[in-house]
Order: structure tokens, then C-alpha cells, then sequence
């Protein structure tokens, strides 16, 4: 009996049973939540190693497509490389071809010309060969183009020297033609050389 009214009147001794309860409750959860912030961090690790991966895998295949494409490209840099330098070889070739007749007939011309003594069909020959060969080179896109009495140009012309004019008329354009000019298509390939009057 005593032992019961020591208890019921010593409310301590129900205060440490109840607080050694909560304390172990406390300590309980404690547990748990460590083991609850453990196992996220655990998940984190695993999401960020999965993230890890997938960068991984991402950078492997662009650097293998950057890899292929730079590959593709210098191949087609050094295949137009090899045919321009094949063109600039050849380029000239279809000209060529187109002037060997011409060739052939001044060939043709001096030997027939060893034993004349026609002087006029000398010169008809000859200029049947100059007109072939001009011709031959309009074909081709060569042009030549007059500058005598035109306006003085720089852009086509160049002035060896210049003169008094013979006339008023005459001042800053072409009196005489030294060399003739010529274009290939638009381009001026020979400014021709000129005389300008001043």
C-alpha cells in the first residue's frame, strides 16, 4: 500500500516514466529521420550519377557527329582542291584544240611559199590564216575593241604618250592605236595602247 500512495503522491516518479517515453519517442524519430535524409541523399546521388550518364552519352554523340562532319568536309575540301587544280590544268586544252588548225595552215602556207613568186597569193594566204585565226578566238569569247577617236578610257585604255591635238575636236581622245585591246567576255584581258590627244 505504501508503494502505491508513494507513487500516486509522488508525481516525479510518473513525470520521469512519461518523459523517458518521450525521449525514446524523440529519439525514435530522430532515427528515422536520419535514416529517411540518408535515404534521399542516397536517391540524389543516384539522380545526379543518372544525369551524369545521360551528359555522358549526349557529348559522345554530338563529338562523334562533330567528328563526322569534319571529316565530310575536308574530304570535299581536298576533292574541289584536286578538280581545281586538274581544271587549271586543262583549262587551256579546248582553246588549243580550236587553234591547231590554224597552226597547221601556217605550216601549210610556209611550206607552199618556198617556191613562190606570186607575191599577192602570199598575202591572200596569209590573211585567209589571220581571219581564220580571229575567228577561231571570237569563238572562244576573245573580242577586240576599237578605241581610235573614242573618248579616252582608263578602264580600257593606256596611254603611251600624248600629242597636240590635230584638231579641237580631238582634245582627250584617241589620235592613234599602237596595240589593240581585247576582252574575254566582259574582262579586259590587253588595254590597248593608245595615242592620246591634248
Amino acid at each position: 500500500m505504501e508503494n502505491k500512495d508513494n507513487k500516486d503522491n509522488n508525481p516525479e516518479v510518473n513525470d520521469d516514466s512519461g518523459l523517458d517515453q518521450t525521449d525514446n519517442l524523440g529519439q525514435n524519430e530522430e532515427k528515422t529521420d536520419t535514416s529517411t535524409s540518408s535515404g534521399t541523399n542516397e536517391n540524389a546521388g543516384k539522380t545526379e550519377e543518372k544525369k551524369d550518364g545521360d551528359l555522358s552519352v549526349k557529348f559522345n554523340e554530338l563529338n562523334d557527329k562533330y567528328l563526322r562532319l569534319y571529316s565530310e568536309f575536308d574530304n570535299y575540301r581536298k576533292r574541289t582542291h584536286k578538280e581545281k587544280v586538274d581544271y587549271l590544268k586543262t583549262a587551256n586544252e579546248e582553246v588549243l584544240k580550236a587553234i591547231l588548225p590554224v597552226i597547221d595552215d601556217f605550216e601549210r602556207a610556209i611550206k607552199a611559199n618556198e617556191n613562190v613568186s606570186d607575191v599577192d597569193a602570199v598575202k591572200a594566204g596569209l590573211l585567209m590564216i589571220c581571219n581564220k585565226l580571229k575567228n577561231t578566238a571570237q569563238q572562244k569569247g576573245l573580242t577586240p575593241f576599237d578605241s581610235k577617236g573614242e573618248v579616252f578610257n582608263a578602264d580600257l585604255m593606256e596611254a603611251i604618250t600624248h600629242i597636240p591635238a590635230p584638231s579641237e575636236d580631238m582634245k582627250g581622245k584617241v589620235v592613234d592605236e599602237i596595240e589593240k585591246g581585247y576582252k574575254l567576255g566582259d574582262k579586259v584581258i590587253r588595254f590597248a595602247k593608245v595615242v592620246v590627244g591634248s
